[in-house]
């Protein structure tokens, strides 16, 4: 529909087992210049309803077989057709008939013998009602989706400058400029591969997938807050310096999480969260911040634990030359049931020729 409906094709669905009925409504309707549509029984009119939506329906209420009462229960159980009015015609006068139509949903009431006047002035007053409602409906449609637009490119925006972050915090550890690609990539990798484990298959989605990788990129962004000369520092870092170095989990976290709202569109800066606080956390307890250990380690952080070694020890580093596949699996077997979660290592030594 346009933003104003064409008289002509307006179209009144007329609902009642008399035919005297359905011709007098018939032609009040033709009168006002719209167009009827006429039905015996609730069955046919729900029949003709698929075929072509009306407007508005002036049904009676007793009729054999499906009576007024349930057509527009029907109706109004339905999302297509719940915003049609519904004007109940009928010869009953008692108050607890025409409350019981209210109750189910039906706009008006118009008792018989009909008044040509009082079913225009009905008619008339429900379908301007109808248009009004569509039109905002249709407003609070675009604004919603004007919203949602607006929305995305903030996120999106978010998403960028933080990549930006994560970026500039690998080049001072003097990481690969492919490094925080890797690891996103990966991380799906392993993600997709859990998935299909019965360990795993009830907690990893496919939007777990989706997330795990555009939030893993930015599981060293603390670093960011960390002295170069720290990150780049060829030979081993006193205590002092160790200590300050592994604050990067706390820094990445708190920066992520002073940005976080609740509006964000899914779990996206949630799982970036407890990727860049909890990455360096041990399966056995041993790691940092915290100490955490075994399942109070969040099992994104797990997964990106154990793909961020991998892409470590696989890429070329200042101090030492990349290791193969092969290699780094043996290296990292050590670390099974001590670092990383064994269930997860396990299926990871099935597929890590897959990984990039």
């Amino acid at each position: 529909m346009g933003n104003k409906i064409d008289i002509s094709a307006i179209r009144i669905l007329i609902v009642d087992d008399m035919e005297t009925n359905r011709v007098i409504l018939e032609q009040i309707i033709e009168d006002m210049g719209y167009q009827p549509i006429l039905a015996e029984t609730g069955e046919q009119a729900l029949g003709l309803i698929q075929k072509c939506m009306p407007h508005l329906v002036l049904s009676d209420i007793s009729m054999p077989g499906m009576d007024g009462y349930e057509l527009c229960r029907i109706l109004k159980s339905n999302a297509e057709t719940k915003e049609i009015p519904v004007i109940f015609i009928s010869a009953y006068t008692e108050a607890a008939e025409i409350v019981r139509g209210f109750d189910l949903g039906g706009e008006d009431y118009i008792t018989k013998p009909f008044i040509p006047e009082v079913v225009k002035a009905r008619v008339g007053v429900h379908l301007h009602l109808y248009e009004s409602n569509r039109k905002l409906r249709e407003m609070n449609r675009r604004l919603h989706a004007s919203v949602n637009a607006q929305l995305s490119q903030i996120e999106q925006g978010k998403k960028n400058v933080l990549y930006a972050l994560a970026d500039a915090a690998a080049e001072n550890a003097f990481f690969d400029k492919k490094y925080t690609k890797r690891v996103g990539e990966n991380c799906r990798v392993l993600a997709q591969s859990l998935q299909l484990s019965p360990l795993f298959e009830d907690r990893i989605s496919d939007s777990f997938v989706d997330t795990i990788e555009i939030a893993a990129p930015l599981c060293d962004i603390g670093n960011i807050a960390i002295p170069r000369e720290i990150l780049q520092k060829m030979s081993d870092l006193t205590k002092e310096e160790a200590a300050i170095a592994r604050r990067h989990p706390i820094m990445g976290a708190k920066l992520l999480s002073d940005i976080y709202t609740d509006k964000d569109y899914n779990d996206f800066m949630k799982m970036a969260i407890d990727i860049a606080g909890c990455h360096h956390e041990n399966w056995n307890g041993s790691g940092y911040p915290e100490g955490r250990s075994g399942e109070d380690i969040p099992i994104a952080a797990r997964i990106a634990s154990l793909v961020i070694v991998y892409c470590a020890l696989t890429e070329k580093r200042s101090y030492r030359p990349a290791l193969s596949m092969d290699e780094a699996l043996a290296v990292m077997g050590k670390d099974s049931g001590k670092k990383f979660d064994p269930d997860i290592f396990r299926i990871y030594c099935k597929i890590y020729r897959q990984l990039c």
